[in-house]
């Protein structure tokens, strides 16, 4: 359990997201996708969940090939994040 600040990170892009609402609209339960930042006996920290799970949960899965963007900007935006 995190025990200092955090943050919720909310982001999304149309080009991404809407690939996904047109093979599923359920899928619009899972975006924007989000990443938490928190504090923890003094590290910064980041979660967040994975597409795949997030949407396997949500509406019983998707073609792993449209959560590819999302993943991609996960990484992306965790990493420059990281750095």
């Amino acid at each position: 359990m995190p025990n200092g600040a955090s943050q919720l990170v909310i982001f999304g892009n149309p080009k991404v997201g809407t690939p996904a609402m047109v093979e599923n609209p359920l899928s619009g339960l899972a975006l924007p996708l989000k990443v938490l930042v928190y504090e923890d006996d003094g590290q910064t920290l980041m979660a967040w969940e994975e597409p795949l799970d997030r949407f396997m949960d949500l509406v019983g899965g998707m073609n792993p090939e449209t959560l590819t963007p999302m993943n991609d900007a996960l990484n992306n935006l965790t990493g420059a994040a990281a750095k």
